[in-house]
């Protein structure tokens, strides 16, 4: 297996368990948190900055013109590193790649096989409450704002509508079952 898998999702719909457990059944690296620790080491920034500002598009007008206007606001700064990284890594050999709009920035890399996850509103839900505690109320919240944060992101640094059909070569319904989603793409591959 050769291919470099990128895989998008909606909140909560198993994308990190699934893509986990087709990177160990394909013995191939898996990239998610630490694409946060490789932008930290090339930035310089902490890991908990980049956490917390990777998920943010550029803040307002105002901001940009308080930045020096030679330097790009910080999001913008880790969205470039993180491009930079993902494209190294893909180069490098087998592996998958969760979210950071992978799919955009491997757009043109051949042998890629670009995954959108996700799953009805109740089951992901459910999921939100299952693994953070929430009550039902909160875990509604909670999905609702990261999908609408993801979505902000996706368009910002992509122009493109994220969970958009054709920006991935599959997209998949994640209640089928972790083991039959990972069987899906393995067949697929």
């Amino acid at each position: 297996m050769d291919s470099i898998i990128t895989i998008a999702r909606e909140y909560a719909s198993g994308g990190r368990v699934i893509a986990q457990k087709l990177a160990d059944t394909l013995r191939i690296p898996y990239y998610d948190r630490q694409l946060i620790e490789l932008a930290a080491k090339e930035t310089g920034l902490s890991e908990t900055y980049i956490e917390e500002t990777e998920q943010k598009k550029t803040p307002s007008l105002l901001y940009n013109l308080y930045v020096n206007s030679k330097n790009l606001p910080v999001p913008d700064q880790v969205f470039v590193a993180q491009s930079a990284i993902i494209r190294r890594l893909a180069s490098e050999g087998p592996c998958i790649i969760l979210g950071r709009c992978a799919d955009y920035v491997l757009r043109d890399h051949k042998n890629c096989l670009h995954v959108f996850l996700y799953a009805p509103l109740e089951d992901r839900v459910w999921r939100a409450r299952e693994e953070y505690g929430e009550s039902l109320d909160a875990a509604r919240m909670m999905v609702a704002k990261n999908d609408r944060a993801r979505a902000s992101y996706y368009s910002h640094f992509t122009a493109g509508e994220w969970g958009k059909c054709d920006h991935y070569d599959i997209c998949i319904n994640s209640s089928l079952g972790v083991d039959r989603v990972v069987a899906a793409m393995m067949a697929l591959l």
